[in-house]
């Protein structure tokens, strides 16, 4: 039932509680009946038991139980001076705690779990409008007949029968106004608490009007939204800034210029780059901290629209700072300063054009004072001071600097500050770890003495400038020392195919029993070293020349992989791991496995205690292609499918200052005599003349890995070249293949062969001699040689004049067309150099082949093939014999031109 609503108004509106209601109290112990007719009996029957015995028996009897009883009276009044015992009213009621109870302005009621009212102070006989001790309800029961509460009362009688505590808050219309109330409960403790009737335990329930609370809040809150509502639709912008940069409030006035939707402001919402350039928005970094103090700056920049417009405005930016100088969330102050309609203010236009020239400038701008104290700074000067001088706090423009190119800056501020002008810009280094530089331009100020500003510095960052000139000066490097090893390697080539030839014309002579034979060898031998390190000057300098063919790297580092454990050692562990499906490459094996040796051979070096080498494959689509890049190295890769071989090492790892150079020809680490430093470079220039790329990442002590990036070969219906186009001999024909030399020699990788007395380490085995079918190596018909160079010549001559063929020389272009004229038709074939005097051997071809079509021609060179393959007419056929070549190789290739 409802509870009368005049008396909770009347109670609500005069907090004095009424001195004729009375609080209901049924805590007492009632007294037992029982008990009393007991003793009644007994001392009735005590009575009738003496006048049954007569006088005179009944006299000790009485004697004793007078003194039986005596002696209960002392004992109770013992128990009860000592407080053992009490009487029922005292037993159940301490006086003080019930009218501290009684006298509460909460409503206050104890039942026990069946419902029944144990105790109600006045405050709920009030609430519930209950007269006296027949009327009072449990808290349940009182207010059953109210549906807006009910839910929160059967949640708070579930507590009050699990024995917790629970809270509810809950509001009841009436009919006049609405009221609040806040409803507790709680579980009964101490001894009291147990001694109820029927057992359990009494739940203590307490009833708050929380009206005035709950009006006063809602006035205050409507007295904020107001206030909001006024900020939001003021005629000036406003914001406030996390110190991490996240936007906590906006209103509605700014979101309304920048496009924005107030939603997306708050956690995760907009940040302060998302309407600041990232430049501006490090300047509101900039404001100096004072510890314990409110600071206030003034920003004339450009906000930034959700379309990308930009907005000229002032900031009035205002941060508070604690006492140990961390910043607290900004109040900034945004005045629109857009050109308008009906602006007519000329003054404040410049003002405006000043400020976001100022601004927008791609160039530092600061104002500094005589000791390079920052002043007033454009974003990008701010940037760079934070950039440089993060955690520090600094604002002097020489903590931008490291301290070689103080001295410097600051000698011109000195000199602006004493009125000089037209100083020279100072290129100093800037702070951090990255290697970054700026020039500075300092500049005088009119009045010095104004506002403590003595100069104007203007900063550039020229780190990409440094980079491109740097890269610049290196490209030409290496093409200056790739120009230089191809020359010297061509010239260097004609005497090692000298040394070689003759050395093969002694050993015609000389049999393996001759004393000389050895010496011969020998000879031979460093000779074809010697050859190894031409190809590899050739492979830098991009010039060697290459058979590519279509290849499945899996099956390449398949073959590999056991040559690479022996090379590798005991010590270091080799994984392979293939990629699925890999695309074919076209490149040379021979060259390729040169490639791989020779950075599985550098990486076992840097692991001199031992650890694991990974080679990995995979393919890279072009979308990904700059992901897999080094972010050191600034070479774009263009976007097109590739094949990567990835080769990773736990070793050392490579410092920064050494990185690069790594591809530099002849630049080594190793001591001296134990590397030629040409072992990366030929990796370079193989990677390069393959039309790929190689990058390295490498971190000191955490090991290094190689990127090699191959195009991926997409099958074509363009015809295959001409056979003879392809002449090469047989790779188990020559004395050591580039690969095997790379492996059996410097630790570094360097390309040095093996030892002489030691045999080729990695050469598989050569079937026995026996084994082989016998061949015929002589010939017959005239051969026209052409070389200026005497010494191959006439190695050439005899070598092929010793197997019955007819030679003709000549020691030029010119002096062959000669000979061909004197000979007529007698001539089938040419051996010719490539690049000769007066006239070279593809401008020979053409001429010959105006007389002759048909003729055949082998040309023997110490460049590359495709050096000069370009400079042939289309379409012409040739075969091509690359310098050094031995007797054997250069009888084969006549051989086999002639044959076809």
């Amino acid at each position: 039932m409802a509870f009368a609503e005049k008396n909770i108004r009347a109670d609500h509106a005069s907090p004095a509680l009424p001195v004729t209601r009375r609080s209901v109290d049924r805590s007492e112990q009632p007294g037992s009946t029982a008990m009393v007719l007991v003793v009644a009996v007994v001392l009735v029957g005590a009575a009738l038991f003496f006048l049954m015995i007569g006088r005179d028996n009944a006299y000790p009897y009485v004697i004793g139980l007078l003194a039986a009883l005596a002696v209960c009276g002392v004992f109770s009044l013992f128990a009860y001076a000592s407080g053992i015992l009490r009487f029922a009213s005292e037993d159940n009621r301490n006086d003080f705690t019930k009218a501290m109870v009684d006298s509460a302005s909460e409503a206050v009621v104890v039942s026990d779990p069946s419902g029944r009212v144990l105790y109600a102070n006045p405050a709920y006989l009030g609430l519930t409008g209950a007269s006296g001790e027949e009327d009072v309800r449990a808290v349940e029961r009182a207010f059953t007949g109210a549906p807006e509460v009910s839910e929160a009362i059967y949640r708070l009688s579930q507590a009050a029968r699990e024995g917790r505590r629970h809270q509810e808050e809950v509001r009841r219309a009436e009919a006049e106004d609405a009221r609040w109330l806040r409803l507790k409960v709680r579980p009964m403790t101490g001894e009291g608490a147990t001694r109820i009737r029927g057992g359990g335990r009494a739940s203590v329930w307490t009833v708050e009007d929380i009206t005035r609370d709950r009006q006063s809040a809602e006035s205050a809150f409507e007295t904020l939204q107001k206030a909001i509502d006024f900020l939001d639709h003021a005629p000036a912008g406003f914001f406030s800034m996390e110190p991490t940069g996240e936007i906590a409030y906006m209103n509605a006035t700014l979101a309304g210029w920048l496009d924005h939707d107030l939603t997306e402001v708050g956690p995760g919402g907009l940040a302060l780059a998302d309407i600041l350039a990232a430049d501006a928005a490090a300047l509101l970094r900039t404001v100096p901290a004072k510890p314990s103090e409110v600071t206030t700056a003034t920003f004339d920049l450009d906000l930034k629209r959700r379309s990308g417009e930009a907005l000229p405005v002032r900031l009035l930016h205002k941060v508070a700072f604690s006492a140990d100088g961390t910043p607290g969330a900004s109040r900034t102050l945004v005045i629109n300063r857009a050109r308008t309609g009906d602006s007519g203010d000329s003054l404040r236009a410049a003002e405006v054009r000043f400020a976001r020239f100022f601004n927008s400038s791609p160039l530092g701008i600061a104002t500094v004072d005589r000791d390079g104290v920052v002043g007033r700074a454009n974003p990008i000067f701010a940037r760079m001071l934070a950039d440089t001088a993060a955690g520090t706090g600094a604002r002097s423009v020489l903590s931008l600097v490291k301290e070689n190119s103080r001295p410097a800056l600051a000698h011109a501020i000195a000199e602006a500050a004493a009125g000089k002008g037209d100083l020279p810009p100072v290129d100093g280094a800037l702070q951090g770890d990255a290697n970054r530089f700026a020039h500075f331009f300092v500049a005088p100020v009119d009045d010095p003495e104004q506002a403590g500003e003595a100069a104007f510095v203007y900063a550039v960052e020229t780190t990409e400038l440094r980079q491109l000139q740097e890269q610049f000066a290196q490209s030409q490097k290496m093409n200056a020392v790739g120009q230089l090893a191809g020359g010297v390697a061509h010239d260097f080539n004609n005497v090692l195919q000298a040394i070689i030839g003759h050395a093969d014309l002694l050993l015609m002579d000389h049999k393996p029993a001759d004393p000389s034979f050895n010496d011969v060898m020998q000879i031979k031998q460093n000779a074809n070293r010697a050859a190894s390190l031409v190809r590899q000057l050739l492979a830098f300098s991009r010039k060697q020349t290459l058979r590519p063919q279509v290849v499945q790297l899996g099956d390449v580092l398949s073959d590999l992989s056991m040559l690479l454990r022996r090379s590798l050692g005991e010590r270091v562990g080799l994984d392979m791991i293939h990629g699925r499906d890999l695309w074919p490459v076209r490149a040379d094996v021979t060259q390729l496995e040169q490639v791989i040796l020779n950075l599985a051979v550098n990486a076992r070096d840097a692991m001199p205690d031992g650890g694991k080498l990974t080679i990995r494959t995979a393919n890279v689509a072009a979308a990904d292609i700059a992901r897999h890049r080094s972010k050191d190295d600034p070479v774009d890769m263009p976007e097109s499918d590739a094949v990567m071989i990835e080769v990773t090492d736990t070793g050392t790892g490579i410092p920064d200052e050494i990185k690069q150079k790594i591809f530099d020809p002849f630049f080594s680490t190793k001591e001296v005599g134990k590397g030629t430093g040409l072992g990366l470079s030929t990796v370079y220039g193989i990677v390069k003349q393959s039309g790929g790329y190689v990058f390295v990442d490498s971190q000191v002590g955490r090991g290094t890995v190689f990127r090699v990036f191959l195009p991926r070969h997409v099958e074509s219906a363009e015809p295959a070249a001409p056979p003879a186009a392809v002449a090469e001999p047989p790779a188990a024909s020559t004395p050591a293949a580039p690969a095997v030399m790379l492996v059996a020699g410097s630790p570094e990788a360097a390309g040095e062969a093996p030892a002489p007395s030691e045999p080729p380490a990695a050469q598989p085995a050569a079937p026995p001699a026996a084994a082989a079918p016998p061949r015929d190596d002589t010939g017959a018909g005239t051969i026209l040689l052409v070389e200026d160079e005497e010494a191959v010549r006439a190695f050439a001559s005899r070598a092929l004049a010793s197997r019955g063929y007819t030679v003709l020389e000549a020691g030029s272009g010119v002096e062959a067309l000669e000979v061909m004229a004197e000979h007529g038709g007698t001539v089938d074939l040419v051996v010719s150099d490539v690049v000769m005097p007066e006239m070279n051997g593809p401008t020979l071809l053409g001429e010959l082949r105006k007389t002759n079509p048909a003729i055949k021609v082998i040309f023997v060179s110490g460049y590359a093939e495709e050096a000069f393959k370009n400079d042939l007419p289309e379409g012409q056929a040739f075969a091509f014999l690359p310098k050094p070549f031995s007797l054997k190789q250069l009888i084969e290739a006549v051989k086999q031109q002639a044959k076809s």
